[in-house]
């Protein structure tokens, strides 16, 4: 087994090493010529022996009764070792000795004596060593040291009395007895209290008590001396001291220090390494002296000393050899100092460096046992077999010990299986080590398992093991799935401990791999997965912030799915983050780091760490605090000059964002209400700038920083500087004549800045004259605004005009003249000889001769075309005198006699007139001239209605187009099914007659959907379609499901109505079961209700319900009614005579009312005689026959129908008695279902579309909903609207 035994000797306590497993882990040594083995734990063997190992080692003991005479050792080995001892060097048998008795048991052997008598022991004191051995060799022991001592006693001893002087020192003696154990001394008095230690009163050592001087307080007649041994839990207490102390006279008189412990000058201390070693220092004096410690020949480590006794005593707990060298006490009063130095020799018993460690070892392997030991003086190292020196053994070649104490065994066969001991000794004691070789054979075993999968990412080294155990050590070869040798591949590594290394792996690398042992039938498989690479997609970036701001570090990675959600870890400056939830300076949300309230601490490096359970991956980002810089300082004026300076300034802290530009600014003293304003911008690596000027100002300057955060407060304003006058560098711009009225010619100009006028005494000089007829003459005039005004010069007239600058120090350049106008007039004449060309039926060109340019009395601007729609061609006359007329101006260049006019409408009366104008104002018009447009295609129709009244048919209800654009004599009608190919064939139906405003289709398929196109037509041809969507109405049925909800005395039913289908009338037969009575029915329901209530049941009956059509019963039922059963029914007020008559009064009222409506309705309907009288219609709009439908109806009347929900008094006539309140549609007590489409509800969104637009509808047009009876709850009979 494994393991290294020691034991100093002399030792006291114990040294043993704890019993460790044998099957340890296989291990490689570093140098090939020696591979110790260790057995893994998973290896499979049986009975393995092993050498003997020392556990328990034998103590050296110091013996005072015969009860303390124990001597053991304790072993482990297979087989079990035996034990034999030695005592001072001879063979001992304990078991032969008959005053001891031996105690044995596995792995134990001790013994003990038997004697009563102390004087009998003394024949054991010895050295003992312990032999523990079996068939693999012999451990040795450390040498166990047995004494015998008697315990300490009591002796009889006379009372001591002392006298001395008021500052005399004096010296208690303790006397304690001699023994072989070190005390404990306490002084103590009578009560057991400690005598109270000072600087002044100190225990020595020697266990005395020193005053180094008196005080009357120090009599007293019980100084007891109490001596502690502490391994025989004993106290000893001397005869108590009397001290008597007399007052003296010559207390002034002080004393010097003196040395009472240790006398003279200097001591020699001898000590052992590990030792605890006290030097003292005692002394005497007045006043009571003070001591301090010093190292005179270096300096004395405070962690290596502790100061005990009020600093008496220097005390070393673990002395070492850098503790040795001269150490000086000195005591110290006012009266002089005393010193004492000692020198420290420390010397050591031998110790270990280096131990070798216990292995198993192969056939023909080279062992190499490095043994180093220390100590003062230096140990000799010594090499034993088995507990046999090696002088004594046979010589072997293969053996050899180096100069350093190493033994070499070379070539090591299964006998050289031994326990070898490597002892260390010198003056001071010796020491042992036992190492084991174990040379063995063991036959291979893969201890790596079959079959596993090891996963790593992209550019990872991947380990595939194969752990092998055996002696000699197997040998292994690793090959892949793929058919390429892995030795080829240099990534391939095969590792002595049978391991395969692939450096930089890559997808190509994934699949299976095989392991196996040379010269055997033992591998393994191992599958090799490679995922991708987690990959940091978008890093964190360098951010600048500013202080207080918020900002966010993002890292987005890409992640192979197989390696799971990772985990993201930030650190900032490598140290890790985590989130704040008291002040919330950080916060993690996925990829993002959040920094609240930024602040000079938070700048750094700032890592973004992607972690997965096999990879990970990192990237920075910095934060850096960045700011707005500070102003320039300290701005200078140099180089003046006539127009220009230099200015200088010096750069304040950018804030870590590098000053991007500086602006100048400057401050006209004399207009300081105009404020600072930029005069210049330099880059920012300038720190100074030549600053151009204007004359005759006031100047003061300031600069401004800007960096990518911002600008800078300004700086502050430099000196003033002023520049002399000078005459004006330049006239005004924009010099123009603005004349409006006539006779007057109007002189504008922009108007200088006040910096251009250079000079005091500023004014412009405005100069005039004709271009044709007055000559060459200027006429001139100052003013100091513009603009100026010359009048009476005649209608637009054409002038040279000029205006110049002038000041105190002269004019400005001599200006460039303009031409200018004086004001304008509006033209005199209208254009000739208008000329018209009809294009087509809603397009003309009109031409015209161009007005002689004198009659426009200005700027020609153009013409303008005057075109009124008069009227519609139609012989209508009355419909066409109700027209409004409308006129469309169409506006001309200047230079254009002709232009084409669009968008009129066919069949339309026109008037048309021509002007020309110019800024003024319009001349006269031309001559009015009058033509026509031709007929043209009519606009769609105004409505299209869909009607079903049948499966197979569909009625199509129409009003004429609003702009028939000529004579209507018919209609086109084109329709289809609606198929998903959209390809089916159109149908085509032709109607002749503008009247005709209905036409029904037979034969439709009651399956299919229908889209119908349907157009008016004139002699010009086909127009514009109106479409609509629909599909016949299906013939009705009775519901497919009922539900039922019972109450205490009614039942709630629902259904569902079904869509395209006509409304369905069913009764219920309902039979109580359990009273006997006879069945009942209800009225007749509507299937459009969706819901009906059976009221006046019985509660807690049950019931038997029948649902009939037609003496038809299509569903059947029973339920049961909530409640306990027939209770006694309360009286109410429905069931009084007074509340039947009333209703019945009020229901005989409403029925007299509608009989008259219904015969005020066939006497006219809604239309007043008025109406009816009017004058012939246009054909535009011809009425349908009052035999195809019974009377027009708006949508507005319908939708009014629907908001009303109590009934209209009966004074308002012309509402009661309207169709609108015929319909029952509008009831508070029932409900309207009418499902549209989106081309049905668009026929009610024309504006244009008035009253007329639903003329002629059927009274069971979906459009036109039928007025109906309650029990039809408001729903058509004949209604289909598909969604």
């Amino acid at each position: 087994m494994p393991h290294t035994q020691r034991q100093q000797v002399g030792s006291r306590g114990r040294c043993s090493s704890p019993l460790l497993p044998f099957l340890l882990l296989l291990s490689l040594a570093a140098q090939p010529s020696q591979a110790a083995i260790h057995i893994p734990s998973n290896y499979h063997i049986s009975d393995l022996k092993r050498p003997p190992m020392i556990t328990v080692q034998p103590e050296s003991v110091t013996v005072f009764s015969v009860e303390d005479l124990v001597m053991s050792c304790e072993a482990t080995g297979n087989p079990l070792p035996i034990f034999r001892w030695t005592k001072d060097g001879e063979e001992f048998d304990p078991g032969s000795d008959p005053e001891l008795k031996v105690s044995e048991r596995s792995g134990l052997f001790a013994f003990y004596t038997l004697s009563n008598s102390m004087e009998s022991l003394k024949q054991y004191q010895a050295k003992y060593v312990c032999y523990a051995s079996n068939e693999l060799g012999t451990a040795v022991s450390s040498e166990a040291l047995l004494n015998t001592d008697v315990l300490p006693s009591q002796q009889k001893e006379k009372k001591v009395t002392k006298n001395s002087e008021e500052g005399s020192s004096i010296i208690l003696e303790c006397n304690r007895p001699q023994s072989s154990m070190e005390p404990n001394i306490h002084w103590m008095d009578w009560n057991l209290h400690h005598i109270q230690l000072s600087e002044r009163v100190v225990v020595g050592k020697d266990g005395n008590l020193y005053f180094a001087h008196l005080t009357t307080e120090d009599s007293r007649d019980d100084y007891t001396c109490n001596v502690q041994y502490l391994a025989t839990r004993t106290i000893l207490a001397k005869e108590p001291i009397t001290l008597t102390v007399n007052p003296s006279n010559s207390l002034s008189k002080s004393k010097r220090p003196q040395m009472m412990i240790p006398t003279g000058s200097h001591s020699t201390y001898h000590s052992l390494r590990g030792q605890t070693v006290e030097l003292e220092c005692i002394v005497q004096g007045l006043p009571t002296p003070k001591v301090s410690w010093v190292r005179r020949d270096g300096e004395m480590s405070e962690s290596r000393v502790t100061k005990d006794m009020f600093n008496r005593r220097l005390r070393f707990s673990n002395i070492s050899e850098s503790d040795g060298g001269e150490y000086q006490c000195m005591a110290e009063n006012s009266q002089g100092k005393a010193t004492h130095t000692y020198t420290v020799t420390v010397e050591a018993a031998p110790y270990w460096i280096k131990e070798p460690p216990s292995q198993l070892y192969a056939p023909g392997e080279t062992v190499k046992l490095h043994c180093q030991a220390d100590g003062i003086p230096t140990p000799t190292i010594s090499w034993t077999i088995n507990g046999i020196s090696l002088s004594a053994t046979d010589k072997d070649s293969r053996r050899s010990v180096t100069t350093s104490g190493s033994l070499i065994l070379k070539d090591v066969n299964l006998g050289d299986t031994a326990v070898y001991q490597c002892q260390a000794s010198n003056k001071h004691g010796n020491i042992i080590t036992n190492i084991n070789v174990y040379v063995i054979e063991l036959p291979p075993q893969i201890m790596t398992e079959d079959g596993i999968t090891y996963t790593f990412t992209e550019g990872q080294k991947a380990v595939l093991e194969c752990e092998t155990f055996g002696s000699p050590k197997p040998e292994v070869t690793w090959e892949s799935g793929s058919a390429s040798s892995l030795l080829a591949d240099p990534r391939m590594k095969p590792l002595t401990n049978g391991v395969l290394e692939i450096s930089d792996v890559t997808h190509d690398d994934d699949g299976s791999y095989t392991c196996s042992v040379q010269n055997t039938n033992l591998s393994i498989n191992a599958e090799l997965e490679v995922l991708n690479r987690t990959v940091i997609l978008s890093p964190p970036q360098a951010l600048k912030v500013q202080r207080g701001n918020t900002t966010i570090f993002t890292c987005l990675a890409l992640v192979d799915p197989k390696l799971g959600s990772p985990l993201i870890q930030w650190r900032k400056n490598y140290q890790k983050i985590s989130e704040s939830h008291i002040d919330g300076k950080y916060t993690m949300d996925g990829p993002d780091l959040k920094i609240t309230n930024v602040e000079a601490d938070d700048e750094g490096m700032y890592t973004c760490q992607v972690i997965t359970k096999h990879d990970m991956a990192e990237a920075n980002g910095t934060l850096t605090l960045w700011d707005r810089p500070d102003p320039p300082v300290l701005l200078q004026i140099t180089d003046p000059k006539r127009r220009a300076v230099t200015l200088r300034w010096t750069p304040g802290d950018d804030h870590n964002s590098a000053v991007l530009e500086y602006v100048v600014e400057f401050e006209d003293q004399g207009l300081k209400e105009s404020g600072w304003e930029e005069l210049l911008r330099v880059t920012g690596n300038k720190q100074r700038v030549s600053l151009p000027l204007w004359p005759y100002m006031s100047y003061r300057f300031r600069v401004i920083a800007i960096n990518y955060v911002g600008k800078s407060s300004p700086s502050k304003p430099s000196e003033i500087h002023n520049t002399p006058a000078e005459a004006p560098d330049n006239n005004p711009e924009d010099v123009r004549s603005e004349s409006k009225d006539p006779e007057t010619l109007f002189i504008t100009w922009e108007e200088m800045d006040k910096r251009n006028f250079n000079g005091p005494d500023f004014k412009y000089l405005v100069l005039w004259r004709r271009v044709v007829g007055s000559g060459p003459s200027w006429q001139s005039n100052y003013t100091r605004t513009t603009p100026f005004t010359v009048n009476d010069i005649g209608n637009f007239s054409a002038f040279e005009i000029k205006v110049q600058a002038v000041n105190e120090k002269g004019e400005g350049p001599a200006p460039d003249p303009v031409i200018g106008y004086s004001g304008e007039d509006v033209p005199l004449e209208a254009p000739m000889n208008v000329g018209i060309i009809l294009i087509n039926s809603t397009t003309i060109s009109v031409n015209w001769e161009a007005v002689a340019k004198e009659t426009v009395r200005g700027h020609l601007l153009g013409y303008k075309v005057y075109l009124t729609r008069i009227s519609s061609r139609s012989h209508h006359r009355g419909r066409r005198s109700r027209e409004p007329e409308s006129t469309l101006v169409v506006e001309t260049g200047a230079n254009e006699e002709k232009k084409v006019i669009s968008d009129l409408r066919p069949y339309s009366h026109y008037a048309l007139a021509v002007t020309v104008f110019n800024s003024k104002g319009e001349g006269p018009q031309s001559e009015t001239m009058s033509f026509k447009t031709d007929e043209g295609v009519p606009r769609p129709p105004m409505s299209l209605m869909l009607d079903s009244p049948s499966e197979t048919e569909m009625t199509l209800h129409w009003t004429p187009p609003a702009q028939p654009n000529g004579v209507l004599i018919g209609y086109l009608l084109q329709y289809q099914q609606i198929v998903e190919s959209d390809d089916s064939p159109m149908q085509v139906e032709t109607i002749e007659g503008p009247v005709v405003t209905h036409l029904t289709l037979r034969g439709l398929d009651p399956h299919s959907q229908y889209r119908f196109f349907l157009r008016g037509r004139t002699d010009a041809g086909d127009g514009e379609p109106i479409m609509r969507e629909g599909a016949t109405t299906l013939d009705g049925a009775p519901p497919d499901t009922i539900n039922l909800s019972p109450g205490e005395n009614l039942v709630n039913l629902s259904w569902v109505a079904k869509k395209r289908h006509r409304n369905f009338s069913f009764q219920i037969y309902y039979l109580n079961t359990n009273d006997g009575s006879k069945e009942k029915k209800t009225e007749k329901i509507n299937s459009s209700q969706s819901f009906y209530q059976l009221q006046g049941l019985t509660p807690g009956s049950d019931y038997h319900l029948r649902f009939t059509y037609s003496n038809i019963t299509f569903w059947k039922t029973d339920i049961k009614t909530d409640g306990t059963g027939v209770t006694e029914v309360q009286p109410s007020f429905a069931t009084q005579g007074w509340f039947i008559g009333v209703v019945s009064a009020i229901v005989l009222l409403l029925l007299i009312l509608l009989i008259l409506c219904f015969i005020k309705r066939s006497k006219g309907g809604k239309y007043s005689v008025k109406d009816k009288e009017e004058g012939p219609m246009d054909s535009e709009a011809r009425p349908m026959k009052d035999e195809t439908f019974g009377e027009y109806r708006s949508l507005e009347s319908d939708l009014e129908e629907k908001r009303t929900a109590s009934l209209p008094s009966l004074g308002e006539e012309s509402k009661l008695c309207s169709e609108d309140n015929l319909d029952f549609n509008g009831s508070s007590a029932m409900t309207t279902e009418l499902n549209m489409d989106e081309s049905l509800v668009s026929q009610f969104s024309r504006p244009s579309e008035g009253p007329e637009a639903l003329q002629g509808l059927p009274d069971n047009s979906p459009l036109n909903p039928t007025a109906v009876s309650p029990a039809t709850n408001g729903m058509p009979n004949s209604v289909t609207i598909l969604d």
